[in-house]
């Protein structure tokens, strides 16, 4: 496959600028009710009254449905009681404010970075471990052991379109609906449970899907209980719930946080022997934080001792995210393996370079590093620490990081329909979440078929075409195109038995190209000739992508280093570069891939220099639940980004992998390193804030 060569407009660019794109926000049907909820003000109590007969009196009010009673517990600010649906949203609000509601307040734990304070409020899990070899004793007779602290916190997804559905139920009885969902397959079995209705009886849609990352890859409450809405809902209106930006925050995903005091040690040379941590870490009630085999982060050791303890802390439930928890794990290890090579005064270059036969390709490294420093100017612009202080109070610094991704290979199914006029067709459960999805199926279909891009149509996200897996993972665009080439396959095979039957030539010999069919030494007959042959029916296939198949392959690799700009006197960082050199095995087009990267490290910026998620210690409350206070990188954060995409003969022949999530993890690590290299001292938990930078100056 050669659709590497070139850089082509995303197939759903057009429909997205225009508006023509419709994502389950934008649905409006006629005489649709709204939906509204009550959530909880408290991060744990008990409910001891709750009256609802008032709100079902307001006018225009049509449903009232408790999701919890008297004596139930709510577990964190913003858990959903009540849902109400109304003629009109301002409506439904109404009966929202006439519900009484009284609770008994408990006793709740906030502080995810405390871990002391943790275990006395009995909010702890565990602990688990890791272990290989004699850390203790490689440690103990060392002679630099240094002892780093390392965080990142909770964050939340910030879907900028919220969670939610439309729901309705057909005159024949069939339902319908709309769901902002990753996997629109497993969303129909859930919502068809929950309503007790045969799944062929549902459909659920999700076309395009506004942000989610590993949010929206199961149905959550607001699903469900559209779906039991609409099931009673007077006259079969339709039922429309989308979340609250405040709610959405607080309760529709969160990153799980990692925090760790880290024991690292290495030899004169620089080569490293032993790796400790103490990890602990919150995904919520559940009180997991990220496994303990993570650590140390890319590199394997002699010897390593790791204890990890989940915090339980009263701030809504994690769900996957983007790089799932290699971010953390990059993070509270590099930082070590950085500060750790400042200590010992060597260039952190050198000491990644000198230990990088502990990774899992020494090679593919040796050469992303390479090239990342040159493009960076790594030689020329790098100083240690100590240089640097002497800048002024605008000091410069450069990091770096790398990373790895490991796939989870899954099946995928694609239908394709050729009509008797040519056209094509191409049918896919999978939503368009921004990965690029529909862009490389249609990319691979063509090439197969020798057609133009433009000649096939992409349908995607209705539970009713052909089934894949999730469509929001770094694995999905390697399935998937394995399954177009399989559909592409079967369908040539027919049209050329057909074109070798009526032209009296040998179907082994034709080849599909440039809209023709012929053989190698002359044109047969042209692409739309060759279709006449269906007939009056039409040409449909499925193909198939088993699990493990030649288009998968589980190790991905990249290096990315930041230069940055940290004023000293008011704490600001300053992105000036990112490169990021990323393998992505046989690369589809190179746009998609570039963006695809781009969108990772933007990410990571905004993880890096913004993102946390604040729990009041008093209240229990998440007091930053809003755009204005919960702060993103914005376009004039950013900086440059540099994208080096490394495709070899080797990676060519691993087969489509992706980029979906690896750009995102070594963002942050890569950034403060850079600060850090920048101002002296380590800001030692993100996001590198002005006043966390002050302090880490101020010792």
């Amino acid at each position: 496959m050669s659709a590497g060569s070139e850089s082509r407009v995303r197939t759903t660019a057009r429909a997205k600028a225009t508006g023509e794109a419709k994502f389950t926000a934008d649905i409006m049907q006629p005489d649709t009710l709204h939906v509204r909820a009550l959530t909880s003000v408290h991060a744990h109590a008990r409910i001891k009254l709750l009256e609802i007969d008032a709100a079902k009196e307001v006018p225009g009010v049509e449903q009232v449905l408790p999701l919890k009673k008297v004596g139930d517990e709510v577990l964190y600010d913003g858990d959903l009681i009540v849902l109400i649906s109304a003629s009109r949203p301002e409506v439904a609000q109404d009966g929202i404010r006439a519900i009484k509601i009284e609770y008994e307040p408990l006793p709740f734990f906030v502080d995810e970075s405390d871990l002391d304070a943790a275990i006395k409020a009995d909010a702890t899990v565990g602990p688990k471990g890791a272990a290989n070899g004699d850390s203790a004793a490689i440690i103990s007779s060392a002679a630099v052991v240094p002892e780093g602290y390392y965080g990142l916190p909770t964050i939340s997804h910030v879907c900028l379109e919220p969670h939610g559905a439309h729901c309705e139920r057909m005159a024949d009885a069939h339902w319908k609906a709309f769901c902002s969902s990753e996997n629109v397959v497993e969303t129909e079995r859930a919502m068809s449970e929950n309503i007790g209705e045969d799944e062929k009886n549902l459909i659920v849609q999700s076309e395009y899907v506004g942000g989610g990352y590993g949010s929206k890859l199961s149905a959550g409450p607001w699903e469900l209980a559209v779906a039991e809405l609409a099931k009673s809902a007077p006259g079969n209106r339709p039922v429309r719930y989308i979340v609250d930006r405040a709610t959405e925050m607080k309760a529709a995903g969160l990153r799980t946080s990692a925090f760790a005091k880290v024991r690292v040690a290495a030899d004169a040379g620089g080569r490293l022997t032993a790796f400790e941590a103490d990890l602990w870490g919150s995904s919520g009630n559940e009180g997991e934080t990220i496994p303990p085999d993570a650590l140390p982060y890319g590199f394997k050791v002699a010897a390593r001792s790791i204890k990890a303890t989940g915090i339980k802390v009263n701030g809504g439930t994690a769900r996957p995210f983007r790089g799932s928890h290699h971010p953390h794990a990059c993070l509270i290890t590099q930082a070590a393996f950085d500060d750790l090579a400042a200590i010992m005064k060597m260039d952190p270059l050198n000491f990644f370079q000198k230990n990088i036969d502990g990774t899992w390709y020494p090679e593919l490294y040796t050469e992303q590093l390479r090239i990342a420093a040159e493009l960076i100017g790594w030689k020329e612009n790098w100083k240690p620490r100590e240089d640097n202080k002497g800048q002024g109070t605008l000091r410069r610094g450069l990091g770096l990081a790398l990373h790895q991704w490991s796939g989870r290979p899954v099946a995928a199914e694609l239908g394709l329909r050729i009509k008797p006029d040519g056209t094509v067709e191409t049918f896919t459960s999978l939503s368009d979440t921004g990965t690029g999805v529909p862009t490389s199926i249609a990319l691979v279909v063509a090439e197969m078929l020798g057609l133009s891009v433009d000649k096939v149509k992409v349908n995607s996200g209705w539970s009713d075409y052909p089934q894949a897996d999730i469509s929001a993972t770094t694995d999905v665009i390697a399935t998937v195109t394995k399954a177009g080439r399989a559909a592409a396959e079967k369908s040539l095979a027919k049209i050329f038995e057909l074109v070798a039957k009526k032209y009296e030539v040998d179907a082994r010999s034709l080849t599909a190209s440039a809209g023709q069919i012929g053989t190698r030494s002359k044109p047969v007959c042209s692409w739309e000739e060759a279709t006449a042959l269906i007939g009056e029916t039409v040409l449909e296939v499925v193909g198939a992508a088993p699990e493990g198949e030649e288009l998968i392959s589980p190790n991905i690799g990249g290096v990315q280093m930041a230069e940055v700009t940290v004023d000293i006197e008011t704490g600001l960082v300053k992105i000036n570069r990112i490169v990021a050199v990323q393998d992505g095995g046989r690369i589809l087009d190179r746009t998609l891939a570039e963006t695809d990267v781009k969108s990772g490290v933007i990410m990571g910026i905004s993880n890096a220099l913004f993102e946390e998620r604040i729990l009041d210690n008093k209240t229990g409350r998440y007091i930053n639940a809003d755009f204005f206070n919960y702060r993103m990188a914005r376009s004039g954060d950013i900086g440059e980004i540099t994208v080096e995409l490394f495709e070899s003969e080797e990676t060519k022949a691993r087969g489509v992998l992706g980029f979906v999530d690896p750009p995102i993890i070594s963002t942050a690590t890569a950034i403060s390193n850079a600060v850090a290299n920048a101002i002296g001292v380590r800001v030692p938990t993100l996001p590198l804030t002005p006043d966390r930078v002050l302090d880490a100056l101020e010792g």
